[in-house]
């Protein structure tokens, strides 16, 4: 088993050190017309995912307006409220997470911050689904109250943090504290290379190969166009059309509905207009005579 240990480099987050003390969950809907809450501050972390609707909320003196897999992130010591948002036609369902004791190397201890001392993050895919199934299955095991509950509520809530995390820290230039993985730029786009390269055959989205890298269709999407010059999806287009390019030079007998599924396309006219404009000629003349262009 490798352990982390404080000899690595500056920057990166210790296993030791997200090891977060779960306090409480709330979940509740702001009807029109209430009253805002008391303006307020406190000593612990806050986590509030937006489940449906609109809201607002004034933190530390701006306003903030809310909506369907929105994450609000409440820091120790940020005074705070829920406003009345009445120009809203669906009043926002909110789930709170409280909790303390998390140190993020280079922040100060009980902080997670976000770039530009932003408080909102803007969920979407994957990772906006990721996060309600966690707040569904954290409000279903504190229903429950079975043995060992305080421990899944805590498993669940490392999986959020981890997901903020990665989210926040991945697409930016990683400042001194937020580094989540000591990997280069280069060893992962390696890896989404020779995972499509795997795969091409198959039904492949960003979102998934996403996923299989435990990263962000976003930071991978700019990571790779940085360190290659294309989109992964272009990337996946070319390779699809060189097999099939090779299938027919080499003699493949199918049909050319055939070749186009076995490098991954359902549509052969799809696949046909995409191979003339990358190599100037038909699926069915290139059967007849290779001409490079």
């Amino acid at each position: 088993m490798c352990v982390e240990t404080k000899k690595q480099q500056a920057g990166e987050i210790f296993i030791d050190e997200m090891d977060p003390t779960f306090l409480f969950i709330w979940k509740g809907t702001r009807q029109k017309g209430m009253k805002a809450s008391e303006y307020r501050s406190h000593d612990f972390l806050e986590i509030a995912y937006i489940f449906s609707g609109e809201g607002k909320y004034r933190i530390e003196d701006t306003i903030y307006t809310v909506q369907e897999g929105d994450l609000l992130i409440i820091n120790p010591g940020d005074r705070h409220q829920s406003l009345n948002c009445p120009e809203a036609e669906t009043p926002s369902t909110e789930f709170f997470v409280g909790f303390s004791d998390i140190r993020i190397a280079g922040c100060k201890d009980n902080f997670l911050p976000l770039p530009d001392g932003q408080h909102i993050l803007h969920t979407t895919g994957e990772l906006r689904q990721r996060l309600l199934r966690i707040c569904s299955a954290m409000e279903a095991e504190n229903a429950v109250r079975r043995q060992g509950r305080y421990f899944m509520m805590k498993a669940y809530l490392m999986q959020m943090l981890l997901l903020v995390i990665r989210e926040r820290c991945e697409p930016m230039e990683r400042p001194v504290g937020c580094a989540f993985e000591s990997a280069s730029k280069k060893y992962v786009v390696e890896q989404i290379m020779n995972y499509i390269e795997d795969h091409y055959s198959e039904k492949i989205s960003l979102d998934q190969i996403a996923e299989n890298m435990y990263l962000s269709p976003f930071y991978i999407s700019r990571i790779f166009k940085s360190e290659t010059g294309n989109a992964p999806i272009r990337y996946l287009i070319n390779i699809r059309l060189e097999k099939a390019k090779e299938l027919l030079e080499g003699g493949y007998e199918g049909s050319i509905q055939e070749v186009a599924a076995q490098v991954g396309y359902d549509d052969a006219y799809h696949f046909s207009k995409l191979f003339k404009k990358r190599y100037g000629i038909s699926p069915s003349q290139a059967r007849h005579g290779w001409v490079d262009t």
